[in-house]
């Protein structure tokens, strides 16, 4: 707090009035250190710290599993994703008839790249599926957004259609020369085109000889 403290004499000055005393101001700041751990306090317990963001990754068993036990699905319903190097895309679909891999492609993360891919393939399935009758979630996002449904319901719809028994199942796989922003990238991919069913696995040599293959060809084009 201030201060303030009486200095001076009080004699007079030779032929003239009465010296007044001086007056000095001195600021005790002591009680500013308490105010400050207080204010220090006060922060610490009422700030919410930062929280490590983490995504669950479910793996595939490898213990034995019985033939029974086995979820089987259309080779038409799956596409195998391999990331290569240069941040590219090697994918392919299984022939229904020879049960081998058809032709390889290539593409990129961009928006016109792997997303329209899956996008494209799974509301191709969930419209066969359902005889035409397909929910979009950008349409229903934008319903939702312009108050046409509630929020539970929109919830609800999309969730739906992450759990159809029709929609696209995504495997994925990683080169050695692929990065690991590369994972990450497709599993947002993931989260941005809804694809509710994705495993990860070990790319196996075959498919190794298949990204050198689709590789070839994009160097020959």
């Amino acid at each position: 707090m201030a201060e303030i403290e009486g200095g001076g004499g009080g004699g007079h000055k030779k032929g003239g009035k009465p010296k007044g005393k001086k007056m000095s101001t001195r600021v005790d700041f002591t009680p500013m250190v308490d105010l400050g751990f207080l204010l220090i306090t006060f922060f610490m317990l009422t700030t919410s710290m930062n929280k490590p963001k983490t995504m669950e990754i479910n793996m595939p068993v490898k213990e034995n599993i019985k033939p029974e036990d086995i979820t089987k699905v259309k080779a038409s319903q799956a596409i195998t994703l391999l990331l290569a190097e240069n941040d590219e895309i090697v994918y392919y679909f299984i022939n229904e008839k020879t049960g081998e891999p058809e032709t390889p492609m290539i593409t990129n993360f961009s928006a016109g790249g792997i997303r329209a891919t899956l996008l494209a393939k799974n509301k191709e399935l969930l419209t066969k599926a359902n005889n035409n009758n397909y929910d979009s979630i950008p349409i229903l996002k934008d319903m939702y957004r312009l108050n046409q449904i509630p929020e539970d319901e929109m919830k609800q719809r999309i969730a739906n259609i992450k759990a159809n028994k029709d929609a696209l199942i995504v495997v994925i796989k990683a080169d050695d020369k692929a990065k690991y922003k590369n994972l990450v990238d497709i599993l947002d991919e993931m989260l941005i085109c809804n694809i509710g069913r994705y495993a990860i696995v070990d790319i196996t040599p075959i498919e190794q000889d298949l990204i050198k293959t689709a590789m070839a060809v994009k160097g020959q084009q």
